[in-house]
């Protein structure tokens, strides 16, 4: 699968704690290989937007949408609780 980047995901990425974009990078390569992969918790977050929400870490989240074989990554951010 292809991975895209918006303009809000790649300024959030870059706003983010250093440990919270290694972490993002690491996610990122999981999501390529296994959208399944036990770390990302994947899940469909708002299926009238057909948008995704997987974990960075425990307290961040990003959000994407699935279109034909691309990953567009819309943003990242802290996990709102």
């Amino acid at each position: 699968m292809n991975i895209r980047y918006s303009k809000q995901a790649l300024d959030s990425i870059e706003e983010a704690p250093p440990a919270i974009r290694r972490a993002f990078l690491k996610q990122i390569r999981f999501l390529a290989d296994n959208l399944h992969h036990p770390s990302l918790r994947a899940k469909k977050y708002d299926a009238s937007r057909d948008l995704w929400q997987a974990r960075v870490t425990r307290d961040w989240r990003f959000y994407f949408r699935i279109k034909g074989d691309t990953y567009w990554i819309d943003d990242v951010m802290p996990h709102p609780k």
